[in-house]
Formats: C-alpha cells, sequence, structure tokens
C-alpha cells in the first residue's frame, strides 16, 4: 500500500466530485495535495481523464501487469523532459526505479511464464486440502487454499479437477495454462495442462505446495490452542458487536446463509447454511435442486431458493432469522430481494450482500459498501457463515454431479443395477477409465454377461463421458 501510495497518485477522501461541485468550488485543497500525495481533482487540478489514466495504472499494478506502468511512467517522464520541466522528470524518474525495484523483489520467477493457474493438492485421509495460484508475468496475484471432504474411493485427482474448476469459477481467472502435480481428466476447452519436471513452473509447484501444508499446520495449531472455540458469553459479545457494525435493529442470534453455483455449466444448485446463537445449525442446512430455472441465471436462481426457503418457514410457522446473508453482492442481494418482498418479509429481517472475494457488505438500495476491519470478530463470523455454505454447497453439488454423471447414466443400462454401478466405480474410478476396458477386464469384476451389456451400449452410445 505505501509503494501504491507512492507511485499511484489518487484522492484517499469520499468527496463528492461532481462536475457542478468542482464548478462552484465546493473544496479546498488538502494536506495530501500539499505534500506531493494527490494531484487535486477536488479544485479541478486534474482532469478525470487523468484520474481514470492513474485508475488503470493502478489495476495493471494489482494484476501484476507492470510493464505497462512503467512504459506510461518513461512516456511522462520524456514529455516533461521537452517541455524543460526537469524537476517534475526525475520526480517521475524515481517512480521508475522504485517500481524496477518492487518488480524485482516481488516477481518469483521468470517473467516469460505470463499468466497462469498453480493447483497442489495434500490428502489426509477423508480431507483434501488444495492451494491455488494465480501467477501473472512472473508475480502472484491472487491465492487461496481450500478444505475439502473427500467421497468414498474418490482419487486426488478427480477432487483436483474438481477444485480446479470451482477455483477458477470462484476467481473469474483468465489463464489458458495450468500448471498441476500429476495428470487429471480436465475437460475446460482451450486449457493447457502443465506437469513440470523442472525450471520455473516446478518451483512455483513446489512454493503452492508449501502454502498448502502451511494452511493445515496452521489448521492444527487453531485446534490445538482452541481458538476456534469460544464461550456462550463469547459468542453473545461477537453477535452484539456484528448488531452495532451492521447497525441491525435485533441481536443476530439466528443467521441464515445462501449461496448457488454450478460445474461448468450444469448442475446448477442453492444451499443454505443456518447459524444459532453463533454457532452452525446443521440440522437445519437445507439443499436446493434448481426447479423453476432453466439453463444457469445465478440471480433467477437465488430468487428462486430464498422464496422456497421462506415461504416454507412461513408455512410451517417457524421463526425468520434476523439477519440473513446472500453470497454473491449486489445482483443477487437485488434479485434474493425480489422473494423478500413477495413474501412481506423487508420488515421482518434484515438481508445484507456479501461481495465475492472482497468480502464487502451491501444493504439493499445502498450504494456504498461496508468494510469490516479484516480481523475484527464481527468479520471473521460472516467469513465462517460464508465458508460454511460455499462447502456445504459445493459438497452437493460434487454429489449431484457424481450421481448424474455415474449412476444415473449406467444405471439406465437394462441389466445393470446400482450395486453393478458400485463395484464398477470403485475399481475402475471413474467412466472414462470404464469405458476403455476390455469385456475381459470389465468380467473380472462384474462378469461376462454383464461386461458384454456395458460394452455393448458403449458401442451404441459412444458420446456418453464423464
Amino acid at each position: 500500500m505505501n509503494f501504491i501510495k507512492q507511485t499511484i497518485l489518487l484522492r484517499t477522501c469520499k468527496l463528492n466530485l461532481t462536475d457542478k461541485n468542482i464548478v462552484a468550488k465546493k473544496f479546498k485543497l488538502c494536506l495530501e495535495y500539499h505534500l506531493g500525495n494527490c494531484k487535486g481533482p477536488c479544485e479541478g487540478l486534474q482532469t478525470s481523464t487523468d484520474y481514470a489514466n492513474e485508475l488503470q495504472q493502478l489495476t495493471h499494478l494489482l494484476k501484476g501487469n507492470l510493464q505497462p506502468v512503467l512504459q506510461h511512467f518513461k512516456s511522462e517522464m520524456q514529455e516533461y523532459a521537452l517541455q524543460m520541466n526537469f524537476e517534475k522528470a526525475e520526480h517521475v524518474k524515481k517512480k521508475i526505479e522504485r517500481l524496477k525495484k518492487y518488480e524485482t523483489h516481488n516477481t518469483v520467477v521468470n517473467t516469460k511464464i505470463g499468466t497462469v493457474d498453480v493447483f497442489t493438492i495434500l490428502e489426509e485421509g477423508n480431507t483434501a486440502y488444495v492451494n491455488y495460484l494465480a501467477v501473472s508475468n512472473g508475480t502472484i496475484i491472487k491465492t487461496k487454499t481450500i478444505q475439502l471432504q473427500k467421497k468414498l474411493d474418490e482419487t486426488a485427482a478427480e477432487v483436483l479437477a474438481f477444485a480446479i474448476s470451482d477455483l477458477r469459477l470462484q476467481f473469474d481467472s483468465e489463464a489458458t495454462e495450468l500448471i498441476i502435480p500429476f495428470e487429471i481428466d480436465y475437460t475446460e476447452p482451450g486449457i493447457l495442462l502443465t506437469t513440470p519436471k523442472g525450471g520455473d513452473k516446478l518451483k512455483l509447484l513446489q512454493l503452492s505446495q508449501k502454502n498448502v501444508n502451511h494452511f493445515r499446520f496452521e489448521l492444527i495449531k487453531k485446534k490445538m490452542l482452541n481458538l476456534e472455540d469460544k464461550s456462550a458469553a463469547q459468542k453473545k459479545e461477537v453477535l452484539v458487536q456484528l448488531q452495532k457494525d451492521l447497525q441491525l435493529t435485533a441481536t443476530p442470534l439466528h443467521i441464515e446463509c445462501f449461496d448457488n453455483s454450478n460445474f461448468q455449466g450444469s448442475f446448477p444448485v442453492g444451499a443454505c447454511v443456518v447459524f444459532k446463537n453463533g454457532q452452525p445449525s446443521k440440522a437445519d442446512y437445507r439443499r436446493f435442486k434448481i426447479k423453476t430455472v432453466k439453463g444457469i441465471n445465478d440471480f433467477a436462481s437465488m430468487k428462486e431458493i430464498v422464496f422456497r426457503r421462506y415461504k416454507r418457514l412461513l408455512d410451517e410457522q417457524q421463526p425468520i432469522p434476523q439477519l440473513i446473508i446472500i453470497d454473491g453482492g449486489k445482483g443477487q442481494l437485488s434479485a434474493a430481494m425480489e422473494s423478500i418482498h413477495s413474501l412481506n418479509l423487508p420488515n421482518t429481517t434484515s438481508v445484507v450482500g456479501l461481495a465475492k472475494n472482497e468480502e464487502e457488505i451491501f444493504f439493499p438500495k445502498d450504494t456504498q459498501s461496508i468494510k469490516l476491519p479484516w480481523d475484527s470478530e464481527s468479520l471473521k463470523l460472516i467469513r465462517r457463515v460464508r465458508d460454511e455454505v460455499h462447502l456445504f454447497g459445493i459438497t452437493f453439488h460434487r454429489d449431484l454431479r457424481s450421481k448424474g454423471a455415474f449412476n444415473n447414466e449406467l444405471e439406465q443400462i437394462e441389466g445393470i443395477g446400482k450395486n453393478t454401478v458400485d463395484l464398477l466405480l470403485k475399481k475402475f474410478k471413474s467412466l472414462k477409465q470404464i469405458k476403455e476396458k476390455t469385456v475381459e477386464e470389465l468380467a473380472e469384476v462384474i462378469g461376462k454377461k454383464r461386461a458384454g451389456i456395458i460394452i455393448a451400449y458403449f458401442k451404441v452410445y459412444p458420446q456418453l463421458q464423464m
């Protein structure tokens, strides 16, 4: 942040700098301008075009694209030199030097690698941890580690393939190359899979592996120190603080959070988790198969699951939560509020949207978001609720995807039942591997007759695949 403040001159105030207000001279220059940290847009000393240009340089910096920023400053320095304004040219030159120093310190590997995604996995019993590194021009710009529960006999390759799809979707990744520790069955078009044996790409893989090991270690350490457990009084204090931070009308003793997701454009699902008195009430968790929405429409899906949840609670005369969290930001929040209004609930509960990744909190119709302190107990609770609904949701649509791709398709073959399907999946792990086996190899597991039925079916319907 200090580097950005020294390099990109952006205002830190929240003044309403409309053209009308600037012309009317409603604002005066502050100390930041006199210290050289701002160009004074409040008095019209900086044009909106120039300010937008500064924002563009900041965007490049945050994405790790340092060359456009360097080129911008070089052009600016040359322009000042041509104007004989050598003092400003020297000032820009120092920015260039700082930027090059920053590039040297923050570049992890060769900049020629370009934009890539790096993934590693660590297995521990029925639990798997997957780390994601987003790399742009040799610089890590994003990192995330998630925890997944493995299904029976699920391989590391299957878990990793699922996690990759979910994380790339969650972070809107545009990388066309994935660096992974071993081969996986990943079907996203236009994606290059790389399993490095040496060089800079292997270094990235090793760094990702360190991250996933560190994540697991920190989880163990927290449990040993009992940092995850709080007394009832401490939990109540957190809820009271959350009420103050969000200016809620009631203490949120009952919180519900919604999320919806899909896997590569299929199997859309919704999830709702419930926290009572600051802790999960897993018996009240609910999963939703999307019924009324055709295709993938996250907003319409959110509207549906919120309506179905609270229509049922009202019909059963069950209590409505004091706080409803919609994971997904303004668009998802607006969709959810349509259902809240149709059920006449806006004065009964508080509803907020939580922007994905940024952890900004939005209230309906508010133009400004709320950003709680990173280490505040209120945000920690919201983060935990969000993580819980995400894990619950992806576990559900993993189950649906598994059943849809394996059991339902195979069980529809005449003469093949669930027990046969279970035997095949236990032995060969995936539908793709089953298709590649000979009749003799299948017969060793399920007998010659049923093996012949499956081989014949695949010949007629060769498009069947995971």
